[in-house]
């Protein structure tokens, strides 16, 4: 069977569920032998034992939805047994993660517990109290995870810091407050306990998403002041908020993601009307330097424009 045949099998008999459970495809009327075969053809992607997505649909979605389909299929497969903690917590709490990786991550009582083995699935031996356990709702499961603040606090002890920042940051969004995740931090383990608290102190409530998270971090790693976030400036056409700005030095700092201006108009006129209140903006003295995912992995070139635009507002002062 070739992958284009095995595709117009399997499509007009897929549930509405993006990952499927055998169970469910058999009750679809789509048999083991047919999905072994839709495999081996192209067509299917198995996720884990007893979990399919359909290749298509997966070769399309990009990496961190990947990860959330990793975990679909951990649930489907296991029947969403488990305590999900770290990243994959992160996740279901609808938390932004940033290269939060394949594994899905569950709590246990002993590190290497046999009751969520797989190779796709890391332990964490955690030691979780009644309030640190609540139930979410994904896909209309519902899902034992640790709570948002324990989410943070255990990412920001676990996580290399930039991850644990955009964790932690999406957190105190969503609206959890900097003294839930200090207490989480303070009555948890102690291994890690310097690192947590270190993110903790870095955390800005105001950021809005990972790639303003990453570049406040680098901002800051490379030895410049942390700057204001989410700014809100008066021009002749109205009020213009901008990502990051050292307002002494009249300097400007936005990350330009894409999908940036998707949520609240067609993306011509925003764009537009954005430019037009830039460009007052600048006329009133201010300097900006825009920064890209490209330029988040080129800290010394990020170094060199922050350092160009720094001497060129206080040549203008002196």
């Amino acid at each position: 069977m070739d992958k284009r045949a095995a595709e117009l099998l399997i499509a007009p008999k897929w549930p509405r569920t993006e990952v499927a459970s055998t169970a469910t495809l058999r009750n679809a009327g789509l048999d083991d032998r047919l999905l072994t075969q839709a495999v081996r053809a192209g067509a299917l992607v198995r996720l884990r034992r007893g979990a399919y997505i359909l290749a298509r649909r997966w070769a399309a979605l990009p990496p961190w939805e990947k990860d959330a389909a990793r975990i679909d299929a951990h649930v489907e497969g296991t029947g969403g047994a488990s305590v999900y903690c770290l990243g994959s917590a992160a996740i279901i709490h609808g938390l932004s993660v940033w290269n939060s990786g394949p594994l899905v991550h569950v709590a246990t009582e002993y590190a290497g517990s046999t009751t969520s083995r797989g190779a796709d699935t890391r332990s964490h031996r955690l030691d979780l109290d009644e309030k640190d356990v609540v139930v979410a709702i994904r896909r209309g499961r519902r899902l034992r995870v640790t709570s948002k603040p324990r989410t943070a606090a255990d990412c920001a002890r676990l996580l290399p810091f930039e991850e644990a920042v955009v964790v932690g940051d999406s957190a105190l969004l969503s609206g959890v407050s900097r003294e839930e995740i200090r207490e989480a931090i303070v009555n948890g383990s102690p291994r890690g306990r310097r690192q947590a608290l270190a993110v903790l102190e870095a955390l800005e409530p105001k950021t809005e998403s990972v790639g303003e998270s990453r570049t406040r971090v680098l901002i800051e790693r490379l030895g410049f002041a942390r700057p204001v976030a989410q700014l809100r400036l008066m021009t002749g056409e109205g009020p213009h908020r901008v990502d990051f700005a050292w307002i002494e030095l009249r300097i400007i700092i936005e990350f330009d993601g894409e999908g940036k201006y998707m949520d609240y108009a067609p993306t011509p006129q925003v764009l537009l009307a954005e430019r037009r209140r830039e460009n007052l903006l600048m006329e009133q003295g201010w300097i900006f330097v825009r920064l890209s995912w490209s330029d988040l992995e080129r800290p010394e070139e990020v170094r060199r424009r922050l350092e160009a635009a720094i001497a060129r507002a206080r040549r203008r002062t002196a």
